[in-house]
This record gives C-alpha cells, structure tokens and sequence, in this order.
C-alpha cells in the first residue's frame, strides 16, 4: 500500500510548468511543452500579460499621461489594497469557495486601526493597533471558516451573512464619529511615503536575491529527491526577466517629481514572494492545491481536510484586514463607508481576471498581483479620459467576463486533452 507522505509528495499543483516533468528538459524541450499546453487550454498568464500591454497602449494613445512617472507612482498605491486582499482570495478560490465578507472584514481591520490610534491620552503604538486588527482579521476569517467545514453552511451563505454582519460592526464602531481621521506617521506612511532612490534600488536588488536563492533552493531539493527541474537557461532566464521589470519600476518611479517607490510596493512584493513560497514550497501550500483538486482524493491521501479549509479562511480574513488597514493609510482616515464600495468586487475579481480558476485547484498568487494591476489600469486610465463611473464598472465587468470566459474555455481544452 502507498505511503501516506509519498501520496503527499505525489500532489502536484495544478498548472506546472509542462515541461517539469520531462528528465533532462532543455530550455527547446520546456518550449515545445509549453506550446503543447497552450494548444490544450493551459494557458497560464500569457492572457493577462498580453491584457496588460494592450490596456497600456490603448489609454497612452489616448492619454500621454497615462505611463507618465507620476501616474506610475499613482497605480502603485491604487494597485496595493486590492492585490492584497486579492492573495488572501486566492487561497478561498484553490478550494473552489467563495468569501463576500472581505470587503467589510477589510473596513473592520482598517477602523480598529484609526480607533486605536485616536490622540485621546489612551492611543496604543502602531505595531499594537496593527497587529489588533490583523488578529480581528484572523479571527473573524476562523470563524467563518468553522460555520462553513463544521457545521455544513456553505461557504457563499456564510460570508454572505458575514458581509452583512461586519458592514454592522464597522458601523457600530465609527459610531456618530463620522470620519476618523489618522494622525500617526507610520500607519499613514504605509501608502504614502517613498523610498529614497538608493533604498529603491538596494531592495529590488534583495528582492531578486531572494527569487534566485529561492529557485536555487527549489532545483536543490528537487535533484535530492531524484525529481527533474526545469533548465537551468529557462531559471536564468526568468530572474533575468525579474532582474530587468524591477530595475525599469525603480527608474520610473524614482523619475516621478518629488516621489520615488512607495513603502507599499516593497509591502506587496514581499508579501508576493512569501505567500507563493507558501503555496508553491510548503506541504500546506500542496494540501490547498489537492483540497481544490479533489476533496474526496484529498482524504484519501491523509489531509486534514477541514483544518486546510479553516486555515485558508484565517489567511483571508488576515490579508483583508491588511488590504483595510493600505486603504486606510491611503485616505488617512476611515468612515461609515470602510469596507464598502468596490472593494469586494475589486478584489475577489483580481485574482479571477489574473488566471485564478474558479472551478479550484489551479491558480497563484501572482494572479491577485496581474489582476489588481489591469483593474486599478482601467479605472485610472478611464478617469484620466474623465468618464462615468457607469463606464467604468461596465468595462470593468466586461473584462471580468471575458476572463472567466477564457477560464472556462480552457477548462474544457485541458479536459478534452486529458489534463485537467
């Protein structure tokens, strides 16, 4: 009979590379593989990438402000709230669930922040106020998580009664206050402070340190444990490409008159490395793949099933207070309406428009990070030509359905070939 940890160790994550599987693969071999999958409906990022370049050249043709610095540095910050968020979605979606309490969970993270930050003589430091709100975050997301794996309620109906119950408690909170104001340095530095131009560049530079030990790491562990690795060229090749993104981000931004990098970008690319080494690197990051691949083969293979989905749970509640507390530090300030608005949609539609499946099983964290990006690109790029808001949620909704619609698609593909 099959060891336990050996049918651990066999879970592979939906959407690895084709060509990782292949003995001695040759950067021609990882090609002709990847080009197999593209015909069979695996279609990784490459839709998003090529959204994200048409996006940019249509409102640049419209708009010679739109790839100016200063907008640059403007798309960051509107990015940051919900590409975090959206990571913490992404864990939901992998089981192939749903969470639509992250908006007012966001709102409830972001006012316990202010509240406990208020100049009235009984004011905490910044790292207690944040670390109350990232616990309310955990906690609540626990929560909902239990209703859903003990009890039986569905994941839709739990978070449905959550977005109602905590846009209560955000209310109750604010109280007849109105708005909030946020006079601490620090929390409003978070999203509105940049980096000095030699700081920018030393933490790109870490941050690809970090992806190349990272890879190292993985094509070390892999070769001890007699698994093939991708080619060594294609490894290159990507922390090259890394190399290359970060240092054009940091000479753009750092361009951009009286600006530089925000705080908050470093923020998401650590929080980016962190969670996809927890996905991608970690056995809890596999058991999240098998759950949303297959509960009943999860089982089977040994996983605590219901723990998995009670920790994804915590993880997004956790990040959406985190996402609450970015917003928050962007207003400076909270109000009745924290939580509210577009960032439910936003966020829960970053990670879908970024290639994160919604059927479960396949996605990454990445996807939260692409989306956010081609979200926060249409909303400024249709501010900047001055349309309705009407507008933009309609073009926004169009492009949500086209990427289901691409998901869906190639499902079907990956299904007829055999590798769904």
């Amino acid at each position: 009979m099959t060891d336990t940890a050996d049918r651990e160790e066999s879970v592979v994550p939906a959407g690895t590379d084709a060509a990782l599987l292949e003995p001695d693969a040759t950067l021609g071999t990882y090609a002709r593989g990847r080009i197999e999958a593209l015909k069979t409906g695996d279609l990784g990022s490459l839709p998003i990438i090529i959204g994200i370049i048409a996006i940019a050249i249509y409102f640049q043709a419209r708009n010679s402000q739109f790839l100016s610095a200063g907008n640059f540095v403007n798309l960051i910050a509107q990015t940051a709230p919900y590409a975090v968020i959206g990571m913490g979605v992404v864990f939901v979606l992998l089981l192939g669930e749903i969470d639509l309490s992250i908006g007012y969970v966001s709102g409830v993270g972001g006012v316990i922040t202010a509240l406990l930050l208020v100049p009235d003589g009984n004011q905490v430091s910044p790292a207690v106020a944040i670390a109350a709100a990232l616990g309310a975050g955990a906690i609540i997301g626990v929560v909902q998580g239990l209703l859903f794996t003990k009890i039986g309620i569905p994941s839709f109906v739990v978070t449905l009664a959550g977005l109602l119950g905590w846009n209560g408690v955000v209310l109750l909170l604010i109280g007849d206050r109105g708005t909030v104001a946020i006079q601490d340095p620090f929390v409003n530095g978070i999203a509105n402070d940049y980096l000095s131009s030699g700081a920018a560049w030393l933490s790109v530079e870490g941050a690809v340190l970090i992806y190349a030990a990272l890879q190292y790491l993985a094509v070390r562990n892999r070769a001890k444990a007699g698994l093939p690795n991708l080619p060594t060229s294609l490894i290159l090749l990507r922390i090259g490409v890394l190399a290359g993104v970060g240092a054009i981000v940091v000479a753009v931004a750092n361009s951009a008159l009286n600006r530089g990098l925000p705080y908050v970008f470093l923020l998401l690319i650590a929080l980016m490395l962190i969670l996809t080494f927890v996905t991608d690197r970690t056995r809890f990051g596999r058991h999240v793949y098998a759950v949303g691949g297959s509960i009943e083969a999860a089982r089977r293979a040994g996983i605590r099933v219901d723990g998995v989905r009670v920790a994804v749970f915590g993880i997004a509640g956790t990040m959406a207070a985190l996402g609450g507390i970015i917003l928050a530090s962007r207003l400076s300030s909270v109000d009745t309406n924290a939580g509210g608005g577009t960032i439910l949609l936003y966020s829960i539609a970053a990670p879908v428009i970024g290639g994160t499946s919604l059927f479960g099983g396949r996605g990454t964290i990445r996807s939260a990070l692409l989306g956010a990006v081609v979200i926060a690109s249409i909303d400024n790029g249709l501010g900047l030509l001055n349309t309705t808001a009407g507008t933009k949620y309609i073009v926004t909704a169009l492009v949500l359905l086209a990427a289901v619609s691409v998901d869906s698609l190639s499902r079907k593909g990956r299904v007829a070939s055999g590798r769904a």
